[in-house]
């Protein structure tokens, strides 16, 4: 459902000058691969089986899965924000109007 409301929401988020991504701590490159064929996404997914990625952001449950998070990152690396509260059904909304909040560039 968060993957399907990213990718209803991708011409507003592709208005932002940024690279974004969703981080899977369980799933494997070829899982995740058909996954996205399936719900269309047209973003990076990123396989951090061994939630390494997680863990360098605290999103990482002992039980072994990534957090559902959503962590802005500005380009030179400074965490802007962490959305500890993510809304699978308006995530794509949610992300486009942080963006606007937090004064990440337009194209």
């Amino acid at each position: 459902m968060q993957c399907k409301s990213l990718r209803d929401s991708d011409s507003v988020i592709r208005n932002f000058e940024l690279k974004y991504f969703m981080a899977s701590s369980a799933d494997s490159v070829e899982t995740l691969s058909r996954f996205k064929e399936e719900n269309e996404a047209s973003f990076t997914m990123l396989s951090d089986k061994n939630g390494s990625a997680a863990k360098a952001f605290g999103a990482y449950n002992p039980i072994g899965f990534a957090k559902r998070w959503t962590i802005y990152v500005d380009n030179n690396g400074k965490i802007l924000k962490v959305d500890k509260s993510v809304n699978v059904r308006t995530a794509g909304q949610d992300l486009a109007e942080n963006l606007s909040k937090l004064g990440f560039p337009k194209r």
